[in-house]
């Protein structure tokens, strides 16, 4: 019965604020970490890789037939692998 219940003794409000904003902080970084991990093993159709790349259909077509992004095929549905595609994307220098 104890589980729920929170017993502070000796810890003053700017002590327990810190404790806290560390805790929260400490779980929102595992909960993100968690969450792109699960994400970026997605597959995408191809008209979802367009929409998410914001390109058009054509661009993508050539982009798989030059070899710059891998298309996965189960019958005649095509994927790409979101994680794949994010990868592909490379830092401009300005």
């Amino acid at each position: 019965m104890m589980q729920n219940s929170l017993l502070v003794h000796n810890i003053d409000v700017l002590q327990f604020q810190e404790l806290l904003k560390e805790t929260l902080k400490t779980q929102l970084e595992e909960l993100k970490t968690s969450l792109k991990e699960e994400n970026q093993d997605e597959l995408l159709t191809r008209e979802e890789t367009y929409q998410f790349l914001k390109i058009d259909s054509s661009t993508l077509w050539e982009w798989t037939r030059k070899g710059k992004l891998i298309v996965y095929g189960i019958g005649n549905r095509k994927y790409y692998k979101k994680r794949e595609v994010l990868d592909c994307l490379t830092k401009l220098n300005s």
